[in-house]
């Protein structure tokens, strides 16, 4: 309640909004999928509308997203679609605060909301990915895809809970022509398939081999890094309700990281109080 809206912070959330007004024992019991919320009505919805209003917007980041388009045979042809990225992207390590040169993560507007169970118990942040009708140039794949903020500044505007309304943090809800895609192989249809295979460019009518080409190579070492220096938990190896719903208790503020610049600089204005 008291948060600083020009400060960002880092955190575990679960991808599905539980909305706080949830009463059931277990967010599990939802009966409606509440993944993606449409544009059109995320102000008239309940699931979305209240925490909307009380400026629970958050940006979702993302190395990509997929997308199938239906095929005349009765298939789908999976694509990966991403930022533009820069040449020299992943050409070296980033040292301390210095700037990141490499992979340009995808933002994606969301809503998030606070479930606290009934009984007690620790706080469940969930959250819900804002989707809008497709750019003209991604038609052709699906009709929808997700609202993504492209660049600072629409970041900061959709973030800042305080100094920008809801009537005017919507209206940076549009979709975005700023990106490009490759088909890859029906290798990523499978969710147990988490590799740098899921995201190797494809040729359409060839021989369905998943190869690397120099055009991927910047996202394959990008994943292949990220996947060794980031031991994961075993699903396994933890209770039940705590494996369906990992989350941290409480927001942390990141270190230096690979995503220190898009948190913000330590020279920003001082952070400004939310106002009653």
């Amino acid at each position: 309640k008291d948060a600083d809206s020009s400060e960002r912070v880092l955190m575990d959330m679960r991808w599905g909004l539980v909305p706080s007004w949830f009463k059931q024992d277990n967010p599990s019991k939802l009966q409606f999928n509440t993944s993606n919320c449409r544009s059109d009505t995320m102000l008239s919805k309940s699931s979305y509308k209240g925490a909307l209003l009380k400026g629970k917007r958050c940006v979702v980041l993302a190395d990509g997203f997929y997308e199938w388009q239906q095929q005349q045979s009765g298939g789908k042809q999976p694509y990966f679609i991403y930022f533009p990225q820069t040449k020299d992207a992943m050409d070296k390590e980033v040292q301390g605060d210095e700037e990141w040169k490499g992979w340009r993560l995808l933002t994606m507007a969301g809503i998030f909301d606070c479930w606290e169970p009934p009984g007690g118990g620790e706080m469940l942040y969930t959250y819900t990915i804002i989707t809008v009708d497709a750019s003209k140039d991604v038609s052709f794949i699906h009709h929808r895809m997700p609202a993504i903020l492209d660049g600072d500044e629409a970041i900061r505007k959709w973030l800042d809970f305080a100094e920008v309304p809801t009537q005017e943090a919507v209206k940076l809800i549009q979709p975005t022509e700023n990106i490009v895609f490759h088909p890859v192989s029906t290798f990523v249809n499978n969710i147990r398939n988490n590799a740098p295979e899921c995201v190797a460019r494809i040729e359409l009518g060839a021989k369905k081999e998943v190869k690397a080409t120099p055009s991927n190579k910047v996202m394959l070492g990008w994943l292949k890094s990220s996947q060794e220096g980031s031991p994961q938990k075993k699903e396994n190896d933890l209770p039940k309700w705590t494996s369906q719903f990992i989350h941290s208790p409480s927001p942390k503020k990141t270190s230096a990281s690979v995503l220190q610049q898009w948190l913000g600089k330590q020279e920003q204005p001082a952070a400004k109080k939310h106002k009653a």
